[in-house]
């Protein structure tokens, strides 16, 4: 366990040595790909001077990379929200932001404060963006809301690494993993006789003595020759899915999220009724857990007899708005903020990448309020839809599934054209 937690203790270091070099604004051009980073760090001598093994300071390295890379996603995703928020900002100056944000480069030379320098068409594009806007208060908004909101990582963890598959051989019932010293191992008993050629995770538990290994799942890719339809849909808080001609699944789903949401607000009131002597949260967590268990058993119920009745070839998912705060009741405001959608979305995801089945994200402003017949922005009231152009019923989610699949459509044609004039222009 020495051993171990060394190497564990060496990777944290790594890690930290590459979120204080790289996780600055100066360094967003050698993220991609990260062989820059790669040679520099070769060449900085950290790895000689730890005594760590390649095969645990380069994962350490790409695994700290990766951190970075996901930090500044969220950092744009931030900046990105509050933009479209501010209210003194104009679509021009919106649209000028979201395009920075967009294009790595245009984003990367902003925040470093020099000249902006795009391929040909993307250049064209930005100076037809910039030529309508106050560039220089849009970059120095741009600019303070990123030293704002971006952070710079930091790790403390010593409890596990990873490891790739020349770092361990299985023998004796057990596996050897390579240590920092030359040509020894520390060897492993197992309790399975489970044995895997991927690169492997460590993870720890110095106090108990022992650890776990592990092992990234790889999952059969089916191909269905009779799956060829595009499917639309519209999620909900009531039903889980509706499709552009009508179907429903998941309508059970409503019932047993308010279920869940009415005991954890009774759970909340008793429990802070009797702070003094409360028993513990035991049997609380034990019931948490079997509501939730309920619930998403029931979600890949659902998801399954949505793909093998629907067959889809491609599915239209409409990008939701984050959950509003305020509504009808309090109620059904606790039931919104523990609606499953980022359970049911993960598992969607899943499910068709296993199912070879392509599900494609659709612009999803006033989805639900523009009729799917004439494109009007109509009324909505208990459960219809109804346009005030063209005099257009239909129940509101069946209209907003239909609308996801004409977006999805349309977007997916204009990207077809725009390739067709790219390559006749090339040729």
């Amino acid at each position: 366990m020495e051993k171990l937690s060394a190497i564990a203790n060496d990777c944290r270091t790594v890690k930290n040595y590459v979120y204080t070099r790289y996780g600055g604004k100066g360094s967003l051009a050698k993220l991609y790909p990260g062989y820059t980073v790669q040679n520099e760090m070769t060449r900085s001598g950290l790895r000689e001077q730890l005594g760590l093994p390649s095969v645990y300071f380069y994962l350490a390295m790409f695994d700290a990379l990766a951190d970075i890379k996901s930090q500044w996603t969220r950092t744009k995703a931030k900046v990105l929200e509050l933009a479209g928020k501010n209210e003194s900002l104009t679509e021009e100056e919106k649209h000028y932001l979201r395009f920075l944000l967009k294009v790595s480069n245009a984003f990367e030379a902003v925040v470093n404060e020099m000249p902006i320098h795009l391929q040909k068409e993307l250049q064209t594009k930005y100076e037809c963006l910039a030529g309508n806007v106050d560039v220089e208060r849009l970059h120095r908004y741009l600019c303070r809301q990123v030293r704002k909101y971006h952070q710079k990582l930091h790790t403390d963890r010593t409890d596990g690494f990873s490891v790739s598959a020349k770092a361990y051989r299985y023998e004796d019932h057990g596996i050897y993993l390579a240590t920092k010293e030359k040509r020894k191992r520390v060897f492993i008993s197992l309790t399975d006789k489970n044995q895997y050629e991927s690169q492997i995770y460590i993870k720890l538990f110095p106090e108990e003595k022992r650890l776990e290994i592990r092992v990234p799942v790889n999952v059969a890719i089916r191909s269905h020759a009779d799956y060829t339809r595009q499917v639309g849909v519209s999620p909900g808080l009531l039903t889980m899915f509706t499709t552009d001609e009508g179907h429903k699944y998941g309508e059970l789903l409503g019932k047993y999220q308010l279920e869940y949401a009415d005991w954890i607000r009774e759970q909340i009131r008793t429990y802070n009724e009797n702070r003094q002597n409360n028993p513990g949260r035991k049997k609380y967590q034990a019931r948490k857990n079997r509501y939730e268990e309920r619930l998403h058993s029931y979600i890949n119920q659902e998801l399954n007899r949505f793909l093998q009745t629907e067959k889809p070839r491609i599915i239209w998912l409409p990008k939701l708005p984050k959950p509003q705060a305020g509504g009808a009741s309090g109620r059904l405001n606790h039931m919104a903020a523990l609606w499953q959608r980022g359970y049911i979305r993960k598992r969607l995801i899943l499910k068709c990448r296993e199912q070879s089945v392509e599900v494609v994200d659709v612009f999803g402003k006033d989805i639900s309020r523009e009729c799917s017949r004439c494109g009007a922005i109509g009324n909505k009231k208990k459960g219809e839809f109804v346009c005030v152009s063209c005099g257009y019923q239909e129940d509101d989610k069946t209209n907003a599934a239909r609308n996801a699949k004409n977006r999805g459509i349309r977007a997916m044609n204009q990207e077809e054209d725009h390739k067709s004039r790219f390559l006749a222009e090339f040729r």
